[in-house]
């Protein structure tokens, strides 16, 4: 095995101090499904005493934090850079889970939750951002890519630890304990964060050339590679401040496009179902007649699924092409969803109806979180150009949380409403997200940053109705004709 070198080590440490922001926006997505049925409790037994409505409120305020933090720290990323910006973050993560563990009322509880939510959602659009600033282009795909197996592996452990702590202690107010741990990777992120140095891409674009060379030459191996990039970001710092910045970008065509892009992508990966499944698991298997325990235990198995999945996306991503991977994970998605919704329909009464509806859930789950989850990062972390990726990060992210807020309101109303066909509709809509995929994106792999923002210009411009992919396959422009 190749040796890495002292640069590719320092890159390495970076992404895992960058990623506790994943882990921590992991952990607290999933720790409500373990915290809820405490908060249900009367307050005299040490609850909150939640209704159904206030349930709502609890767990979608995160949601509808999310949405307004990715999009209001892209724009302050843009002005204060992304590391002090994530410096920022985990302070609120800390703020959020000591006043969601102390929270004495519900409107608090939903307000703490909100302000947690907005340091989930921030997270989201930055760190994925950050590390693709800093990893060089042969590594960025898997690096990046960490982001989402510390997203996994935050909602693993949540519910592992939900589980254990539900099941030896006896204390009515142990919800409390399991919201509060959520400090614990805030805290390391932010002390981390001190020993991380600002991002190049940032510094040259705020005229401090000279800072972003030294942080080049601290995270790259060679002199060669240091010149080359910055003679790279030069020239697109130039380019840039001729064109002005994001407020002027957002009226050029080929960004509109390309950001309509970023926000069907956002649909794409939430229409997949993937939180219908990580939220709602239990509901599902408790039509098929498995008990409620049990459900609980099979959502820690979709919790272990995903988290094995994501660690072979990785793989998968520094071997294969951004669109193949993606629509092969829709693919597989589409016959999940199919199986599972013939299943519930076909099967019913039958003993193994349950193993089977799980075994589809689990199929689902294992190609959203292998080919669709970590490509839907990364290429958001890719797309966007330097003098307006905060802002465009943080629009297509803000809307992907939209699309979260919606599945996970409608989807238990529906699957309430039309059972079985719930999965086919999810089918359909995955058809519709695969051709989108196959239509509109462009292939990024391989590429520099600053390169890519130039094929991406040149590939999305009103004009030729072609473009070429860094592969040398013709791809369509959005917008024009055929192939």
């Amino acid at each position: 095995m190749k040796k890495l070198t002292d640069a590719q080590k320092l890159v390495t440490k970076i992404v895992m101090v960058v990623t506790m922001g994943a882990l921590a926006f992991g952990y607290d997505t999933g720790v409500i499904a373990g915290a809820l049925p405490f908060m249900q409790l009367p307050a005299a037994q040490g609850g909150l005493g939640l209704t159904p409505l206030t349930e709502g409120l609890v767990t979608s305020a995160l949601v509808l934090g999310a949405a307004v933090g990715s999009l209001l720290c892209g724009i302050v990323a843009d002005r204060l850079g992304r590391r002090d910006s994530l410096m920022g973050l985990s302070a609120i993560f800390v703020i959020g889970a000591l006043g969601t563990s102390q929270a004495p009322t519900v409107p608090v509880m939903v307000l703490m939750r909100a302000v947690l939510g907005f340091a989930v959602g921030g997270a989201s659009a930055l760190v994925p951002m950050f590390i693709s600033e800093m990893a060089p282009p042969g590594r960025r795909g898997r690096l990046v890519s960490q982001n989402e197996m510390m997203i996994v592996t935050g909602q693993l452990i949540a519910y592992i630890l939900s589980a254990l702590l539900a099941r030896f202690s006896g204390a009515p107010g142990i919800w409390r304990i399991m919201l509060l741990i959520a400090a614990v990777p805030a805290c390391l992120l932010g002390l981390g964060l001190v020993f991380v140095p600002r991002s190049p891409r940032w510094l040259a674009s705020r005229g401090r050339a000279d800072e972003a060379r030294h942080v080049l030459e601290l995270i790259r191996s060679t002199d060669t590679q240091v010149h080359r990039e910055m003679v790279e970001i030069r020239a697109q710092v130039n380019d840039d401040s001729e064109q002005m910045g994001w407020r002027e970008a957002l009226g050029e065509t080929w960004i509109q496009r390309l950001l309509m892009v970023g926000i069907g992508l956002g649909f794409a990966a939430q229409f997949t179902g993937v939180n219908a499944f990580m939220y709602f698991t239990p509901i599902i298997l408790r039509q098929t007649g498995l008990g409620t325990e049990a459900a609980l235990i099979a959502t820690i198995g979709a919790g272990v699924v995903a988290v094995c999945a994501t660690f072979l996306g990785i793989w998968m991503i520094g071997r294969f092409a951004r669109r193949f991977t993606l629509m092969g994970g829709l693919a597989g998605v589409i016959c999940a969803h199919l199986g599972l919704g013939a299943t519930l329909l076909l099967m019913g009464g039958a003993p193994s109806q349950s193993v089977v509806a799980l075994g589809f859930i689990l199929l689902a789950l294992f190609f959203i979180q292998m080919m669709v989850s970590p490509l839907y990062w990364l290429l958001m972390s890719e797309l966007f150009p330097m003098r307006a990726r905060g802002i465009l990060t943080g629009l297509s992210v803000a809307a992907q949380w939209v699309f979260n807020a919606t599945v996970s309101f409608l989807f238990p109303v529906v699957l309430h409403w039309i059972g079985a066909f719930t999965f086919f509709a999810f089918a359909v809509i995955n058809l519709m997200s695969l051709v989108f995929v196959a239509r509109f994106l462009p292939e990024t792999k391989g590429m520099s940053l600053e390169k890519l923002e130039q094929y991406l210009e040149d590939h999305f411009s009103p004009g030729d109705s072609r473009a070429t992919h860094a592969g040398g396959k013709p791809v369509c422009y959005m917008g024009t004709g055929g192939r």
